[in-house]
């Protein structure tokens, strides 16, 4: 071999050790995300169904060594669950519980009601017409205890209600809502407390952090308090963008949810880096706008500058549940690596977005090392 190959190969050789490789060779030696926070809260992610099935072969070492909370993504919602009235589905949630247990993982059910992901039968009678109160009452109690006593003592919490506050603080005007009234939720509480009296019961929302949300919130619960029902937790979807909100305002929210006497999770965490079509998104799943390339300003890579920021504020709002560790339970990102958030799809489709802390090739971001510093030092 000549000199100058030789060195090509030396060149080559130093450029992969300076690479993601190395950060992941680091990670690993210098400590996992669920180690360094677990005398603090558990460190979770959300599961699509190539991970639960375990086709997702770099995924899979990523996510057993790195976290110790599982949610899954999608296939535990009420329109996969039970598609047709009496017919339930439980093939793929059955996996995703199986695989939390092989791996000794908290699993978290989401979710049991929710307006978004119910399947239509749910609200209509044979004429097509809404059903009665009771008929949906009944609905409600039926799907809720088989999916709930299907896992009883396996799962150990749940999402039991999801997204029902708008972000003024008024109720949405849901089916659930509209057929049943504001006792919906109690009823749901009720009837997930009656399948598995140990299991621990959530309420989960977006947009926490505005001020109204967090009022209808809490007025939300401690009127269920004063009903005599138990609410273990209250879940803040981190649906974060790079800008927006301020961490104070985050903060203000959790520390009156906490408050309320329950723990406070952060339950769906993803931080945008992209322009925001309307300045205030939430996380309406339902919403959606046209492509625009302007919209899309990194589809081929991410600027320095911006991964700064993204760094940076993934660390600020860390430092924030560091602060607060006594009151949070757990932080869920929602995804495990770039490729698979669905931020790249929505509110605008086709877009390229790097919002979690692992990249695309299944390598932690350079801050997550920070993250792990923060938490152990």
């Amino acid at each position: 071999m000549n000199t100058t190959k030789k060195l090509a190969m030396l060149i080559a050789g130093c450029m992969l050790l300076s690479g993601p490789g190395l950060l992941a060779q680091q990670a690993a030696q210098r400590g996992t995300l669920k180690a360094a926070f677990a005398d603090k809260f558990d460190v979770g992610t959300a599961l699509s169904l190539k991970q639960i099935y375990e086709r997702d072969k770099k995924a899979m070492p990523l996510i057993e060594s790195q976290f110790n909370a599982l949610t899954a993504e999608n296939c535990m919602k009420a329109m996969y669950l039970q598609p047709r009235e009496g017919e339930f589905n439980f093939k793929d949630a059955d996996r995703f519980v199986e695989y939390g247990e092989k791996h000794g993982m908290r699993l978290i059910g989401h979710t049991l009601i929710w307006h978004s992901q119910a399947p239509a039968w749910f609200f209509k009678g044979k004429d097509g017409r809404d059903v009665s109160r009771e008929v949906l009452i009944e609905r409600m109690r039926r799907h809720i205890h088989t999916v709930v006593s299907r896992y009883k003592g396996r799962i150990k919490g749940w999402d039991v209600v999801n997204e029902s506050i708008l972000d003024n603080g008024e109720w949405r005007r849901s089916k659930f809502y509209d057929i049943i009234g504001e006792d919906f939720v109690r009823l749901a509480f009720q009837f997930a407390r009656e399948a598995d009296p140990q299991a621990q019961l959530y309420y989960n929302d977006y947009s926490m952090f505005l001020e109204g949300k967090r009022k209808g919130v809490v007025s939300m619960v401690r009127q269920l308090q004063q009903q005599g029902v138990r609410v273990d937790g209250i879940g803040m979807q981190g649906h974060l963008n790079i800008d927006h909100p301020k961490v104070s305002d985050f903060e203000d929210s959790l520390l009156a949810f906490a408050a309320l006497g329950v723990k406070v999770m952060i339950t769906e965490m993803d931080i945008s880096v992209l322009p925001s079509p309307r300045q205030t998104m939430g996380a309406e799943v339902s919403t959606h706008f046209k492509y625009d390339k302007q919209l899309n300003p990194y589809a081929k890579g991410l600027p320095a500058d911006k991964e700064q920021q993204l760094a940076q504020r993934y660390k600020d709002f860390f430092a924030l549940f560091l602060k607060h560790r006594d009151k949070i339970d757990r932080v869920t990102v929602w995804g495990v690596t770039d490729g698979d958030s669905w931020k790249n799809n929505w509110p605008v489709p086709g877009r390229t977005d790097y919002p979690l802390l692992f990249d695309r090739s299944y390598q932690p971001k350079p801050f997550v090392q920070d993250l792990i510093d923060m938490a152990t030092k």
